[in-house]
């Protein structure tokens, strides 16, 4: 008699196939709309951060919808005028360092023949291959880079319009979330939007103030060494090595280096073991502390969420990294149940050894007084136990 294959074995085998094909499609799905869900996120982290303001504002009489655009006016205002003081500057002396270029490759290029009898292609040789070289390569490119920078403008539109919906009708907003939900359930979502708040707010004001130190720091040292412009550098290094994700850090002591470059070599040099030793010193001892009183994290913790998010999500990832950690810990600290510890030296945080107790040195027998001296067996205490 043959075995025939139980019935619920098709069964199990189409509804396998229907759930691989399932989470094949959603994957797709996630993957088509990943640019558009960072940009959900980001604007709703935005709203958060651009919220107390304007309920500020709002208790003072304005309207919601007025609040929110002069506070994302006076956004836009303080990053446009930055970024036009800083990059008339930057454009200038670029401009500068472009017009040096053909006189320091004539020099470099004598320095190499007369030691090393090196025969370097003239000025006019080298431009023409590199454009030959690199002409073809930027006209493919061409519509790729158009396309990229059209998409970036539609994205950044996009996120202000949500940035705008969300803050403008943030009451509004949390009442649509919350309305399909039980009262108990209201509060939960509730309670984690104020988290969500604040850690955003206590995220905000740790980078504020490492952008504060970074800058003074920088300009102390651009000031000993005399550098020309030392304040603009420094707060463009400040500001872009702590809000510009990733690359920020580059960037912000790109300028610095380049302009002191162009003073002097030595100068130049010194700026980047600078702005080296800095970085290291604020990633590993400044930036962990700061950000663990201001957002309640552990500096570990930190470190290790700013880098898998960074993996996972992008630059993007890693700027909304710590406020999302810190207020999943924090909902998962409200709901969770804590134990009393048990006395252990592990978790003792100090693990100093106790003092040992001091040991005085004996003192000699004071003499007997033998009017208190005490009854003993042959001469009984009391008289009147004396027998007859």
């Amino acid at each position: 008699m043959e075995n025939k294959p139980p019935r619920w074995l098709v069964r199990a085998l189409i509804t396998t196939a229907l759930i691989a094909m399932a989470a094949i499609l959603v994957w797709n799905a996630l993957h088509a709309l990943f640019s558009l869900i960072m940009v959900v996120v980001t604007a709703i982290f935005v709203a958060l951060a651009i919220e107390p303001p304007v309920n500020w504002l709002v208790r003072k009489g304005w309207r919601r919808g007025l609040a929110t655009g002069a506070v994302m006016m006076a956004v836009f205002l303080l990053i446009g005028s930055g970024m036009a003081a800083f990059g008339s500057m930057l454009v200038g002396q670029v401009v500068d360092l472009v017009e040096q270029i053909p006189q320091v490759y004539q020099q470099v290029a004598e320095w190499l023949s007369q030691r090393f009898d090196a025969q370097i292609p003239t000025q006019n040789e080298a431009l023409q291959q590199v454009v030959q070289s690199w002409g073809s390569t930027l006209a493919a490119n061409a519509w790729a880079v158009g396309t990229q920078l059209f998409s970036s403008l539609i994205s950044g539109l996009g996120l202000v319009l949500l940035v705008f919906y969300i803050s403008a009708q943030g009451p509004a907003f949390r009442a649509t979330i919350c309305s399909p939900l039980p009262p108990e359930h209201q509060r939960v979502v509730l309670q984690v939007w104020a988290t969500a708040q604040d850690k955003t707010a206590g995220y905000i004001s740790s980078r504020v103030i490492l952008a504060v130190i970074n800058a003074t720091v920088t300009f102390i040292f651009l000031s000993i060494l005399r550098v020309d412009y030392a304040l603009p550098l420094s707060l463009f290094s400040g500001v872009v090595s702590q809000f510009v994700p990733t690359v920020g850090t580059y960037l912000g002591g790109a300028a610095p280096v380049l302009l002191a470059l162009m003073e002097s070599p030595l100068k130049g040099l010194a700026v980047l073991v600078f702005i080296i030793a800095y970085q290291q010193i604020e990633n590993f001892l400044v930036a962990p502390k700061l950000t663990s009183k201001t957002m309640e994290i552990n500096p570990a913790v930190a470190f290790v969420s700013v880098i898998a998010m960074g993996a996972l999500l992008g630059p993007i990832g890693a700027f909304l990294s710590l406020p999302m950690v810190a207020t999943c810990q924090a909902v998962v600290s409200t709901y969770l149940h804590r134990y009393e510890l048990v006395d252990d030296r592990l978790l003792d945080q100090d693990q100093l050894p106790k003092p040992r107790p001091v040991r005085t040195p004996a003192q000699p027998d004071a003499p007997a007084d033998p009017s208190a001296a005490p009854a003993t067996s042959d001469q009984p205490a009391d008289p009147s136990q004396t027998p007859a």
